[in-house]
């Protein structure tokens, strides 16, 4: 079985020390691809150059919400020139999070449609992070689907079947991590159950999040089948089905070579 992690920040410091034997153990666990997300600036260029180090590892750049407080006059110009270098395969996380109060819901909306407008323009898809706003993102991606379908992805989906079909209604994905693999998640399971199998994506957001039984260590991008495996025996399919499904999907998404 082959696996695509579609997203972990394999630069985040706790990686610093074995990032490489990180990256060889989820190849070896038949994570053939990984997608390492961007957000800030710095982020985006560490990324870049993993992407460009390591054969499995592609990246995906971007101002995540909670950071775009920080961002100096100029990085978002930046980050936008640096979505022609090789291996760059969407934008974010971008997206909406009122659970944390490090930037204003406002400036938080801006780089959200920034995102979403270059996201249109490059023809390439979008990550979208949301965290107690899913009135809030939903509105911003109507917006945006007003001019055709979306071409995104919820990351570590989380939110009500409402959202779900409204996210499916505008042609998006929903990526499901470690969460529902938590004990008390059985609600999330029962909506994994629902979903078509042809919008589902599975990721590992490494270094967090770990599923069971690794919650609370850190995550890596070996675990993603963890996830995956239970949304087989959610959905009452083989982990082969899941596999083959999630994979597929990930590759026409963010239009990813066949594996060699």
């Amino acid at each position: 079985m082959e696996w695509i992690d579609t997203h972990c920040h394999l630069d985040e410091e706790s990686f610093t020390q074995d990032c490489s034997e990180t990256i060889q153990r989820a190849v070896d666990a038949g994570v053939k691809t990984m997608l390492a997300i961007g957000i800030t600036l710095d982020s985006c260029r560490r990324v870049v150059e993993l992407a460009q180090q390591y054969p499995s590892v592609y990246a995906v750049i971007g101002l995540h919400p909670n950071y775009v407080s920080a961002a100096l006059p100029g990085d978002w110009e930046k980050i936008v020139e640096l979505m022609r270098a090789p291996k760059v395969v969407g934008l974010g996380e971008t997206g909406l999070d009122k659970y944390w109060d490090y930037a204003p819901i406002d400036l938080q909306t801006d780089y959200f449609h920034r995102h979403l407008e270059l996201s249109r323009e490059l023809d390439l898809p979008f990550v979208v992070h949301c965290r107690e706003a899913e009135a809030e993102t939903l509105a911003v991606l109507k917006q945006h689907a007003a001019s055709g379908p979306l071409r995104g992805v919820m990351h570590a989906f989380c939110g009500t079947a409402e959202t779900a079909a409204e996210c499916l209604q505008m042609g998006m994905h929903l990526s499901f991590g470690g969460m529902l693999t938590f004990k008390k998640n059985e609600a999330q399971r029962q909506l994994s159950r629902t979903l078509p199998l042809d919008r589902l994506l599975v990721e590992t957001d490494a270094p967090y999040l770990a599923p069971t039984p690794y919650r609370g260590k850190r995550n890596e991008p070996a675990h993603v089948r963890l996830t995956a495996a239970c949304l087989a025996e959610s959905r009452g399919i083989s982990r082969e089905e899941v596999a083959t499904a999630t994979t597929h999907n990930a590759r026409q998404l963010f239009r990813l070579p066949d594996f060699m």
